[in-house]
């Protein structure tokens, strides 16, 4: 039992996806892993250090949130593909865009990635960055909600996975992070493929996702027309490619359909605590203690606030109709 306030800075998927040296035992990273690894809940403790939370199967979360709203996680600087700092809020403050303060957004150097490719400006590191390889991808939620996205070549499947896809295809390679982004343009304006998909929506999908053969089929309708229509637009680089993305194997429980409901308490305060069952991008099947059930928990709804941790916390279970049928 704790009183120290963590922030929480959200729901990650570092490991290697599936398939590589580091899962197959083939590489020096630790034990042999066929199945993309395990999420963590990032916290930071009042002194700035971090530590981190597993989210596998079996394991319980229990935390009190504090009261008080978001605060700032503080922004980034990039140097590189593969070389960023962290810069903590220096003075502490409340998140009033998103999850940052007014400063912190403002020179945050991820803000200036969405306009490179219109001609923005941005500094050398984060030039480094955008000019590395990227992919362009086609996902598909457990709703049969779609979007274009990007990833760049060393977050290739771990995008997807935080993203929380129940199944996505890349449909281009491209030489750097502006003509990504022009392809992305592209497709949504002339395929129609939206370039977000809201977490509260991903979440209310999970509790009855349409069946995987439909959403497969799906996906491969709206990657084959986007790839035919990258094909004629033509250009220089890029490459049409088709490849599908490999979904972590504790996404999968969460993505076929199962008795289980909309998780009813707020994020925003309480007392909560659970056992996780499965978790798809930073939304949790979890159960409650002594209940028997299974509610779809969107831990994402975490980010910015503090909490307490506890394995005495736990989540008051609500009163459900058992379906009859």
């Amino acid at each position: 039992m704790t009183d120290t306030r963590y922030l929480v800075h959200g729901v990650f998927w570092d490991g290697a996806p599936p398939g590589s040296p580091a899962n197959t035992g083939t590489g020096q990273r630790g034990p042999a892993k066929r199945d993309g690894g395990t999420p963590v809940v990032r916290l930071q403790d009042p002194s700035g250090g971090f530590r981190e939370l597993e989210l596998d199967a079996g394991s319980r979360l229990g935390f009190r949130v504090a009261a008080g709203g978001k605060w700032c996680l503080g922004h980034h600087k990039v140097h590189g593909p593969a070389d960023r700092d962290h810069v903590l809020c220096p003075a502490k403050a409340s998140a009033v865009k998103g999850s940052q303060c007014e400063r912190c957004f403002v020179v945050d150097d991820s803000r200036l990635i969405h306009d490179f490719h219109r001609g923005g400006g941005v500094p050398p590191g984060l030039r480094a960055y955008l000019m590395q390889q990227h992919w362009l991808y086609v996902a598909t939620f457990a709703s049969g909600a779609s979007k274009v996205g990007t990833a760049s070549n060393l977050r290739k499947w771990n995008r997807l996975a935080e993203q929380g896809a129940v199944v996505a295809r890349y449909v281009a390679r491209a030489d750097d992070g502006r003509v990504v982004r022009v392809l992305e343009d592209m497709l949504t304006r002339d395929a129609g493929l939206p370039q977000q998909v809201r977490s509260a929506a991903k979440a209310a999908a999970l509790v009855a996702p349409a069946p995987a053969v439909e959403l497969d089929a799906l996906n491969r309708q709206l990657a084959g027309d986007a790839r035919a229509l990258l094909a004629r637009a033509g250009g220089e680089g890029f490459e049409v490619v088709d490849e599908q993305w490999v979904r972590p194997g504790l996404a999968d429980r969460a993505c076929v359909a199962a008795v289980r409901y909309a998780y009813p308490h707020s994020m925003g305060a309480g007392a909560h605590g659970f056992r996780i069952a499965a978790v798809s991008g930073s939304i949790a099947v979890a159960g409650l203690d002594g209940s028997g059930l299974e509610f779809v928990v969107n831990l994402g709804n975490l980010k910015a606030r503090r909490v307490e941790l506890g394995d005495h916390h736990a989540s008051e279970v609500p009163a459900v109709q058992e379906s009859l049928f």
